[in-house]
């Protein structure tokens, strides 16, 4: 799926007082698009909204995500260190320069947590739980400096048969670098509220101003 806006959408934004209006028709089109959405709380204010009820996914689309991240050296140890992972080919370049990469690779368990966050936005923000990852590979490594970016399509989803109000929707995540290489997919499965059933509300406070 394309992240560029329907023209209705783009027609819609180019005025303030028509956002809201151009987020409810795209609701009722049966299709969702790229992610950010903002809901208008107030007179002359906006609140931005993430993520997508089960009935804003259809299988076979593909969203690709953003921003990239670019993983530094700083990264990789303080998450090795942070995580127990006692492997020095995660945090010393002298050993790393003696193995067949010639230098640390960056540990895969960084690599999906920042692929798999780079989903949440458009993707799982509004889950309520995963349920599973399934099939991770990684057919390429990733060494520091290396820039991330990732995309999600589609698999299936499903109404639950015992949560009422709820879908499983299942997806599989590419990670890739900057030079095109696969560096990471996963399936993973979540489930996800539909829009009648929707999210908790949030108590957003507003700041003490002063007369």
């Amino acid at each position: 799926a394309s992240a560029r806006k329907p023209p209705e959408l783009r027609a819609d934004l180019r005025s303030k007082s028509g956002l809201s209006m151009a987020l409810c028709s795209l609701a009722h089109t049966g299709r969702t698009y790229m992610v950010r959405n903002v809901i208008e709380v107030g007179e002359n204010r906006y609140r931005e909204d993430y993520g997508r009820y089960y009935e804003d996914f259809e299988i076979g689309d593909i969203y690709e995500h953003r921003p990239a991240r670019t993983i530094t050296q700083t990264d990789n140890i303080w998450f090795t260190l942070l995580t127990m992972n006692t492997h020095p080919l995660h945090f010393n370049d002298a050993y790393g320069e003696d193995t067949e990469f010639g230098e640390c690779l960056v540990n895969s368990a960084l690599t999906l947590s920042v692929v798999t966050g780079m989903t949440v936005s458009d993707v799982s923000h509004k889950t309520i739980a995963n349920l599973g990852w399934n099939d991770i590979v990684m057919p390429n490594p990733v060494f520091h400096g290396d820039t991330l970016y990732a995309q999600s399509e589609v698999l299936d989803k499903r109404l639950s048969e015992s949560r009422e109000g709820d879908g499983i929707v299942t997806i599989e995540t590419t990670g890739y670098k900057q030079n095109g290489d696969i560096v990471m997919q996963v399936e993973r499965s979540m489930l996800i509220p539909t829009r009648e059933k929707g999210v908790p509300e949030e108590d957003v406070p507003t700041p003490n101003v002063e007369d």
